[in-house]
């Protein structure tokens, strides 16, 4: 059994394109949250989770674009996600607003895995959400300070997104994992996802055609100073 996690594609289809080539051998397909705002290819990689995701939550970016509202992000981030919102709402048509509303906003499965009998589970439980594993998709969360949300929460494998840095971090009752942003690393220039592969969880980095990106990106009706910023981000500059 081997799973690909991933968050935060971003509307970047050529970062995602990377990490799908990479790991295109799994056999289900795990999506934090966070598909649209900032990147040029909203339509592609919407359509990409509608028809692809096995299990997948809503982020705050797609809450903001499904029922235009703000998504609450932080610092100049803001101002960038607001500009290409109103881009890609115009990229968008009514099915993938539609599906971007009712992307529920915490999932829990079990996968059938008998490594996991290692660990006395009968099978291997996972529990995702965009930001706070208790449903807030606005609260930004460090790894340090993720085991004070999770109260009630009990799974193998606890998923989060939201920060745009990866890690993974044992506790005494399973592990939470954030594979990171694949679209808009803060910590690193690269496309970023995790593989949940017999019994482990693998963080994954990969380099991608982000010369595509900001091409496209430079190609886009947003002002000047947005695609000039993002570009600086995109470079992690």
């Amino acid at each position: 059994m081997k799973i690909l996690i991933v968050s935060d594609i971003h509307a970047n289809l050529p970062a995602l394109q990377a990490v799908l080539d990479k790991d295109r051998d799994c056999n289900n397909l795990i999506f934090l949250g966070d598909v649209v705002d900032y990147g040029p290819n909203p339509k592609e990689c919407v359509k990409f989770i509608r028809e692809n995701a096995d299990y997948f939550v809503r982020g705050n970016h797609d809450n903001a674009l499904g029922y235009d509202v703000d998504c609450n992000c932080i610092g100049t981030f803001r101002e960038y996600s607001i500009a290409t919102r109103e881009w890609h709402k115009t990229l968008l048509d009514a099915s993938d607003i539609h599906f971007l509303r009712n992307m529920p906003t915490t999932v829990s499965f079990q996968l059938d895995n008998p490594e996991s009998l290692r660990d006395g589970y009968e099978d291997a439980s996972f529990y995702m959400a965009h930001a706070s594993p208790q449903g807030d998709m606005f609260k930004y969360l460090n790894q340090n300070e993720i085991a004070g949300e999770l109260e009630g929460i009990i799974a193998e494998y606890i998923l989060v997104g939201h920060t745009h840095v990866q890690y993974k971090k044992k506790l005494d009752y399973g592990m939470v994992v954030n594979p990171g942003s694949v679209g808009l690393a803060r910590d690193g220039g690269q496309a970023c996802s995790a593989v949940y592969e017999d019994g482990e969880i693998h963080l994954k980095r990969i380099d991608y055609d982000v010369k595509k990106t900001i091409s496209d990106l430079m190609k886009s009706p947003l002002p000047q100073n947005v695609k000039d910023d993002l570009k600086k981000v995109l470079l992690h500059k």
